[in-house]
């Protein structure tokens, strides 16, 4: 594995350092992303990697960027107990949005359970409200209660389903920037209380 040193650090925490994917990094990105149990939670039509060369692509596709400066991109969460990288988090246009940003995360099955994806979603979450973003949405499969719980701990709030992003009903989290703030979006049904 790669040693991180300054080598485009994001964001850091007491656990993690999140940085930039390495090209030599492809297996494990790839062992992350071949897994269906990983997949599933991606939402209906992601399917499994089926070869490290997509791997590959991905992370050269995730070094070129969103688009959107410094605050957009996906970046592999790396335990400093370890150094190797226990998934990705991601910060990054909605598909087929109208300029909403999305955050998002993926681990190995070997870093489930531990707090990394709270962690690591909260420190880019932060990072990305002290660089100017005003809101933050993420859609999560009905099902998928592991994400809605990282969901609700990195303070977002949930507001309903909605099909908008994915053409699938997927429940919606949102947070914003400043205390009292309001989504810019409604949910096309509310959640239930």
């Amino acid at each position: 594995m790669s040693s991180d040193g300054d080598l485009g650090v994001v964001v850091e925490t007491e656990r993690l350092i999140v940085r930039p994917w390495h090209p030599d990094e492809a297996d494990r990105l790839f062992d992350v992303l071949s897994r269906m149990d990983v997949v599933r939670g991606l939402g209906p039509s992601a399917r499994p990697l089926k070869e490290r060369a997509e791997a590959v692509a991905l992370i050269e596709r995730w070094t070129a960027g969103y688009g959107g400066g410094p605050t957009l991109g996906a970046w592999a969460i790396i335990e400093r107990s370890s150094a190797v990288p226990a998934g990705t988090v991601l910060l990054r246009p909605a598909p087929d949005g109208d300029g909403e940003i999305e955050i998002g995360w993926s681990l190995h099955p070997d870093s489930w359970g531990k707090g990394l994806a709270t962690e690591a979603a909260s420190a880019v979450l932060g990072r990305a409200f002290a660089a100017g973003l005003q809101e933050v949405w993420t859609s999560v499969l009905p099902d998928n209660d592991r994400s809605a719980a990282v969901c609700r701990r990195i303070g977002t709030r949930l507001l309903g389903l909605s099909s908008r992003w994915y053409h699938e009903p997927g429940l919606i989290f949102w947070a914003g920037a400043r205390d009292g703030q309001e989504p810019s979006l409604a949910p096309d049904a509310l959640a239930a209380t």
